[in-house]
């Protein structure tokens, strides 16, 4: 069994060891058969990758990468060094890199917001669900309520006036996007038509309009 090159799986990615003694360009073709073999397994899952039992210059780090990118699907996307401390700097080193690739996607959350209830987000959120008199919803990116907005949102929460409101109900008590604040009357208009409505700024305030095939092509997360 060669066991010049092994993989061991951490929470946030892999450490690859290698034979210390063997020549490089065999231990290169045993990475290549060994990535290929286990590219199935592996899936294309992104992550933080180190390399353990030999020194590796800058070139032949590169080389390995190139290597294990032509025979499997993984992702690499930072390249931890030997270190006591490793499992907290996968952890670090990941989800940093995660945040810089994915800052533009959203997350999901499931179910009915009561009162008093606070969901705070660094992403864009999907609310599938109600959002209650009393209910709040913080977010850095957008804000989409699948049900009825009748609670506090907060879209653009690091100052992004290019963040959104969207709501199937929207009928919250206050709204802010970005620095702007918006209260929702106090007597709410007689029988008007539910539809979903999207929230923006437009000139420094905030308006209020129907969701329309246009606007929803323009959504981005």
């Amino acid at each position: 069994m060669n066991n010049s090159v092994i993989i061991k799986g951490h929470k946030s990615g892999i450490a690859v060891l290698l034979d210390a003694d063997m020549d490089f360009s065999e231990l290169k073709e045993n990475i290549a058969k060994k990535f290929s073999d286990s590219a199935k397994f592996l899936g294309d899952a992104k992550m933080a990758i180190s390399f353990e039992g030999r020194k590796l210059n800058d070139n032949e780090q590169r080389e390995i990468l190139d290597i294990i990118a032509e025979n499997s699907n993984l992702h690499v996307v930072c390249v931890i060094e030997n270190d006591p401390e490793k499992e907290a700097l996968f952890k670090r080193s990941l989800d940093q890199k995660l945040l810089e690739l994915n800052n533009t996607t959203g997350q999901f959350y499931k179910g009915n917001l009561r009162s008093g209830q606070v969901l705070e987000t660094e992403t864009s959120i999907i609310v599938i669900g109600d959002v209650n008199p009393g209910a709040s919803v913080v977010s850095k990116g957008n804000i989409i309520v699948l049900g009825s907005l009748k609670g506090t949102v907060f879209a653009g929460a690091t100052g992004n006036e290019n963040a959104f409101v969207l709501a199937l109900d929207l009928h919250p008590v206050q709204i802010r996007i970005g620095d702007i604040i918006a209260r929702s009357p106090d007597e709410p208009l007689k029988e008007e038509k539910k539809e979903a409505k999207i929230a923006f700024i437009e000139d420094g305030n905030i308006y209020i309009e129907p969701v329309n095939r246009k606007v929803l092509s323009d959504i981005t997360l």
